[in-house]
């Protein structure tokens, strides 16, 4: 039997990490709605009692993050400004004994697969009976869609298996519901978010399916954009390409993460993938779909890469032109198998070999920008910022990729299409006027 408070819980959640972390925040909320709490994100006006880490664990500066925002929340318990703090997500996964003996003053820690216990800590009722109920922490226009948790490959490097577990699809018919749910709550947008996409469906069907789902995603009326991340390179199903080659709302934009091209380097991460195989691939993607935007991730400084390695990458980079690439350093992470290589490069080298990468890739976006000058695109408004209306084309990504400075006279709104004439053409953004 729950009691009666004077004052109404107001629950805010701090979320770390990334967009599968986000989305996990914005089920919780919708628990917690359905329960008759205040919930909010990110909360600015302090106007809360209890507070919900969502942590990442993904790599030392991830983690570093996590616990120093762990650290600030308790500073705020001891001060009397807030009732309790809860812990969960990535982090509390992987180091929930560590935690506990470090900063007991947590309440309590919850790992990725603990949503009912944390619900019931908060006298809150896990209702499975839910199927996309979510406040959303985005602004309204766009959402990301987790079609699927966990992964099954064995990257040398990652820990994610560690902190998500295998594999596990989200059946077609409950994802149909969320997204129709998110379209009718006004989102525009749908970026299609797991740890490896391309293995969608093979847990529950038997086969890969992302597909079908994606045929019957671009049936539901009033969404306008689906884009896809996270995309395994080795046996990349180009059934895919062909299906965003017919569907005019899929954007001709693909993630797919290659993390190297030496091919020392490729297998030493364990990736299932040669230099030439990932070219091949990235070559007939091109053929199927001119003009697609292709973003990929890279590492730094994995144990034993040379200068040869570093060369050889930017060599690759050079061939292939890239819209898009963002970069990590390596983190050196317990319990994955290259912990046991010799991680004997310096943060200081590794930054450095980051930076010269993104600076040989910068001059790419460049030019790849200003080959945009004259053409007229279709853009979505995100925002306005300093007085100037800031959007995106269907070849780029929320936070991660370029943006669009719309000139316009006219009052515009989040989440309206207007169509764009590039002028101006800058590293990563462009800017034009409203035609």
């Amino acid at each position: 039997m729950k009691t009666k408070k004077l004052h109404k819980d107001k629950v805010n959640i701090i979320t770390l990490g990334c967009s599968k972390n986000m989305v996990d925040s914005e089920v919780l909320s919708g628990q917690l709605l359905a329960n008759d709490f205040d919930v909010v994100h990110e909360n600015s006006k302090l106007d809360h009692n209890i507070v919900i880490v969502n942590t990442c664990g993904f790599i030392d500066k991830a983690k570093e993050e996590s616990v120093n925002t762990i650290l600030d929340q308790v500073a705020l318990k001891k001060k009397g400004k807030l009732d309790k703090v809860y812990v969960t997500g990535c982090l509390s996964e992987r180091y929930k004994q560590n935690l506990e003996e470090e900063i007991p003053e947590v309440d309590a820690y919850f790992g990725t697969m603990e949503l009912p216990g944390l619900l019931a800590v908060l006298n809150a009722d896990y209702k499975s009976e839910l199927v996309g109920e979510r406040l959303l922490s985005t602004p309204s226009h766009y959402a990301y869609l987790k079609i699927s948790e966990g992964c099954n490959r064995t990257c040398s490097f990652c820990a994610i298996p560690l902190m998500r577990g295998e594999h596990r699809s989200k059946p077609i018919e409950e994802l149909l519901i969320e997204a129709e749910k998110l379209v009718k709550s006004g989102v525009k947008e749908i970026m299609l978010i797991a740890q490896e996409l391309t293995y969608y469906g093979l847990d529950l069907y038997k086969k890969r399916t992302l597909p079908e789902l994606l045929k019957k995603l671009a049936a539901i009326d009033g969404l306008e954009w689906i884009r896809l991340h996270y995309a395994y390179p080795s046996k990349f199903p180009l059934e895919i390409i062909d299906v965003m080659k017919e569907e005019p709302k899929i954007c001709n934009y693909l993630d797919i993460p290659l993390q190297h091209a030496s091919d020392n380097m490729l297998k030493a991460m364990k990736r299932q993938i040669t230099k030439q195989e990932m070219k091949d691939l990235v070559k007939e993607i091109r053929s199927r779909i001119p003009g697609i935007c292709l973003r990929t991730t890279l590492i730094a400084g994995f144990p034993g890469e040379t200068r040869d390695d570093v060369e050889e990458l930017k060599e690759f980079l050079e061939d292939m032109q890239f819209d898009r690439v963002g970069i990590f350093t390596y983190s050196h992470e317990e319990d994955t198998s290259a912990y046991a290589l010799e991680d004997l490069l310096s943060a200081e080298e590794k930054e450095a070999r980051a930076q010269e990468i993104i600076e040989f890739q910068q001059e790419i976006s460049l030019v790849k920008n200003q080959e945009k000058i004259g053409q007229t695109l279709r853009v979505i408004v995100d925002k306005k910022e300093a007085g100037r209306y800031i959007g995106r084309t269907e070849f780029d990504s929320v936070e991660v990729d370029n943006e669009v400075i719309i000139l316009s006279d006219k009052a515009l709104k989040p989440g309206q299409f207007v169509n764009v004439k590039i002028s101006k053409a800058y590293d990563y953004d462009l800017e034009g006027d409203i035609v």
